[in-house]
């Protein structure tokens, strides 16, 4: 035993040992994984049965390059930045608000059409678009317009008011539902589930038997499945938390003019009323006439061979009753009897 010159500290006692423990230890760590491994290829149906547990038991792994929805990744993080931020919700973070707006105008305007492109202007100058639109005219005399217009949530209130000035406002309705929650909840999953296929494609990439290659293909299905339905969910919320709803009615007012003529009823309007009916009774008579033509011209054509069959038949002498006696006439040359004189 001897200390060291330059450090002065006392040499290790047993080097030799020491030399020996890190491959042993090394040699007890193959040993054990090639009787695991032996294990597990003499059980293979309890390593299907077990794949997808395995998959799900394994902490988080790496995203990989190019894995499904990583485009959805970039979405879910920005959610937030038209008209809201987004929803971390980390220590000191404060949690965005996501509202999904609406709103129903009904407006009374001169000129539908001029102010159909009226509302065009100003929704799409306030970086909106018109979804909807429909126009048709009422009995001939006026225009009616049914829009559906989407507005960023950040010029909400102002297209509202350019809209509901255009005319006179009739009705006005309008809603803000708070998403907050469903939004945050959607975006925590879609995480989840990244990471989940993640998972399974990386236990892919280590299967050795088919067995487990088919049932974590079929596990791979399902998950980018449940991946692709968050991720329409998420496009759906950021869709109309981002942009407001307003659904606008355009009609036009009925005529002053022709509601009076309605309303007044004189002589001649009383005249023409009737001369149409009478007009009209005239046609029904004909057409009912002209139905019955043919059903008249057969019954006349019966009628009249009847009437002709009737006259040539012989009459018929009448049967003589039980109490009838025949009067003889009397005879021309017979003398005159006193009897037969007429009385004084």
């Amino acid at each position: 035993m001897h200390l060291d010159r330059h450090s002065g500290t006392r040499p290790s006692a047993h080097p030799v040992r020491r030399r020996f423990r890190a491959p042993a230890a090394a040699a007890l760590l193959v040993l054990l994984l090639g009787t695991g491994a032996c294990g597990a290829a003499d059980s293979s149906s309890d390593s299907d049965k077990g794949v997808a547990a395995a998959a799900d038991a394994k902490g988080p792994a790496p995203e990989a390059e190019g894995a499904p929805g990583a485009e959805g990744a970039g979405r879910a993080e920005g959610a937030g930045k038209d008209g809201t931020s987004s929803s971390e919700s980390g220590p000191g973070t404060a949690v965005a608000v996501h509202v999904v707006r609406t709103a129903t105008l009904t407006v009374e305007v001169k000129s539908v059409p001029a102010a159909v492109a009226a509302a065009r202007g100003a929704v799409e100058g306030a970086g909106g678009l018109v979804s909807q639109e429909s126009t048709e005219r009422v009995d001939d005399t006026r225009e009616v317009s049914h829009l559906v217009l989407r507005v960023p949530q950040e010029r909400y209130e102002d297209v509202l008011r350019t809209l509901a000035g255009s005319g006179r406002l009739l009705a006005r309705t309008s809603d803000a539902k708070d998403v907050t929650s469903q939004v945050v909840d959607v975006e925590s999953r879609i995480a989840t589930q990244r990471a989940s296929v993640a998972r399974v494609r990386e236990l892919m990439d280590r299967a050795g038997k088919l067995s487990d290659v088919v049932t974590l293909e079929g596990e791979l299905s399902s998950r980018q499945a449940d991946l692709e339905s968050l991720l329409a969910q998420q496009a759906s919320l950021k869709d109309r938390t981002s942009l407001a709803t307003v659904t606008l009615e355009l009609s036009e007012p009925e005529k002053e003019g022709e509601e009076r003529k309605d309303e007044d009823t004189g002589f001649l309007d009383a005249l023409a009323g009737g001369w149409d009916a009478f007009v009209t009774l005239l046609r029904w008579i004909t057409v009912v006439i002209g139905a019955s033509a043919p059903f008249l011209a057969v019954a006349a054509v019966g009628v009249v061979l009847w009437r002709l069959l009737r006259r040539r038949r012989p009459a018929r002498p009448a049967p003589a009753g039980p109490d009838s006696v025949p009067v003889r006439a009397p005879a021309a040359d017979a003398p005159d009897t006193p009897d037969a004189q007429p009385a004084p």
